[in-house]
């Protein structure tokens, strides 16, 4: 039987951080009657086998360059090899797919102007960047090319709705998936030689961020919190902002119970150190980091701008709130204190993510497929 033709369009792939989903559909999708492409400027995987990698990588200039270089060559390799199906992840018109997993770029902008200066607001309009994203994003969605929007959360489905009057039938919600064996509750031991390496007393409330690009997935929301209570904080991320953050969290007199790791290739003692996450973000369409934290038996704080608050019922799982509310995040992060002795919400966390397994993620990816090849 001839195999079907897939090529799956990223910039970068990494099989870690936003390009998790790609890493995991991937190997979900193998075995399956599918002939996998991957149409990419840099790879840093290790592809099988029977996995084809192009290459496109043109010369660039600087942001704008560097995207419209890219989209001609991605879109000129998929046009020369004939793909059956092309699902983007990237924001090029002319694909079959298109996989909304950085959210609305419209969205990100109204979200953004909340926190920056007036004269900022006025001048990002103006900004060649964010002119030629919104640009490729209109065109995009209203490509006549474009058959399905795979969405990793029913707010950035709404959003697209709202911003590009997408009709409903277009769209297929297909939350990431996690490896729940790989992501598991600390055992007390676990637990203990967490916070010892990091000194932090056995007895504490600990609560772990994940996250870089700190100004958008809300750092400085998350330290103020914690500096107005007795908890810890383990700050696992990067960002060229660093000192900037660190400077606060010393402003605010609680440096000595923040915890700044860095990035780290195996999160999960961190994880095992915690009592639950802290992921204030502005805008993210359903960070990876809140489906490990709760499969850890975690319950998680995040913010109405998040598409994993889906998952959390306020008081069970976790708590929700609005990003910018310091006073209401506080009131949050103070219900956080007692988990360590009462698992019930980690439990409930766990147990609510437990149905996002790969072999449901491949069943969704193939029936959808399915779907948009011809009988």
């Amino acid at each position: 039987m001839k195999k079907t033709r897939l090529a799956i369009v990223r910039q970068k792939y990494r099989p870690d951080g936003a390009e998790r989903f790609i890493s995991r559909a991937l190997e979900a999708l193998d075995n399956h009657e599918l002939e996998l492409n991957i149409i990419t400027r840099q790879w840093s995987g290790e592809p099988r086998p029977d996995w084809h990698v192009h290459i496109c990588n043109p010369l660039k200039w600087g942001r704008v360059s560097r995207e419209r270089g890219f989209a001609r060559a991605a879109r000129h390799c998929w046009q020369q090899e004939r793909f059956d199906l092309v699902q983007s992840h990237e924001r090029i018109a002319g694909c079959d797919i298109f996989r909304a997993g950085d959210g609305v770029h419209k969205v990100w902008l109204e979200q953004r102007a909340r926190i920056i200066p007036a004269y900022q607001q006025w001048l990002t309009p103006l900004g060649g960047y964010h002119r030629y994203v919104l640009d490729a994003e209109k065109h995009m969605f209203h490509s006549p090319a474009l058959k399905k929007i795979i969405c990793n959360s029913l707010m950035v489905k709404r959003d697209i709705m709202r911003c590009y009057q997408v009709p409903e039938d277009k769209f297929a919600l297909i939350y990431n998936a996690i490896d729940s064996a790989s992501f598991y509750p600390a055992a007390p031991e676990q637990r203990r030689q967490g916070r010892a390496r990091l000194s932090i007393p056995d007895e504490s409330c600990v609560l772990i961020y994940v996250g870089s690009g700190f100004e958008r997935k809300g750092l400085q929301a998350a330290i103020t919190a914690v500096a107005a209570t007795d908890r810890y904080l383990i700050i696992v991320g990067q960002d060229k902002h660093h000192d900037k953050y660190r400077a606060l969290a010393q402003s605010l007199g609680c440096l000595s119970r923040v915890r700044f790791v860095g990035m780290q290739k195996n999160v999960l003692p961190f994880y095992h150190a915690a009592d639950g996450l802290i992921l204030p973000t502005l805008y993210d369409p359903f960070p990876n980091v809140i489906l490990e934290a709760m499969a850890c038996g975690l319950p998680v704080i995040t913010s109405h701008s998040c598409g994993g608050a889906e998952f959390i019922e306020n008081g069970q799982q976790g708590f929700v709130c609005d990003a910018l509310d310091i006073n209401t995040l506080e009131q949050f992060a103070d219900a956080i204190r007692p988990l360590a002795r009462d698992p019930q919400r980690g439990n409930a966390a766990r147990k609510r993510v437990l149905e996002c397994t790969p072999a449901r993620l491949s069943e969704q990816l193939i029936q959808l497929y399915r779907q948009l090849l011809p009988a």
